[in-house]
């Protein structure tokens, strides 16, 4: 791929920040301010979305907790980030697993902070913005090792779109 297109496609994300449990809106959002919350964030990847159909959906399955008088709160927004990221890579019965082990080992919030500062390591490193992967927290344990490779898949995933976006517009 041409240097030109490498440097484009880095430039889209070189400010991509997820937000920490800490910066999460916490007052409670309905569901379509939810979706957007969600999306917006994400948009610079370029191809993770969420819709409010899907939301519902994981809420009737009981992946997420009901919202409390139709409002979303920090913990389900953080749990709906990590599907939208996980979603292409894992079934839906192996995200919920894979939560089910973390929340054994580490509480919401800080598994939740372990997601966005490894997956902006590993987002960084794949489009080139880093030339190495930085070991992330302090402990190890299977479940991190697991959680990892969802993020490694995820963010390989979200750059082969990228490049074959690049190289789709390129040829218009």
């Amino acid at each position: 791929m041409k240097d030109e297109l490498k440097k484009q496609m880095a430039k889209a994300i070189e400010n991509f920040h997820m937000p920490r449990y800490n910066e999460l809106p916490n007052g409670g959002l309905y569901l379509e301010q939810t979706t957007q919350y969600i999306n917006g964030v994400l948009a610079p990847l370029g191809c993770i979305e969420l819709t409010s159909s899907m939301i519902s959906n994981y809420v009737k399955k009981g992946i997420i907790a009901s919202p409390v008088k139709k409002l979303y709160y920090a913990e389900q927004i953080a749990y709906l980030f990590y599907i939208a990221i996980a979603k292409n890579i894992l079934s839906l019965e192996h995200i919920v697993q894979l939560r089910e082990m973390q929340e054994k080992s580490y509480p919401k919030e800080i598994a939740y902070d372990y997601l966005c500062e490894e997956f902006e390591n590993i987002l960084f490193h794949v489009f080139g913005l880093k030339d190495t992967i930085a070991d992330i927290g302090h402990t190890k344990s299977d479940e991190k090792a697991l959680f990892r490779e969802v993020i490694v898949a995820a963010s390989n995933s979200i750059h082969l779109t990228s490049c074959f976006n690049a190289l789709k517009n390129c040829g218009e």
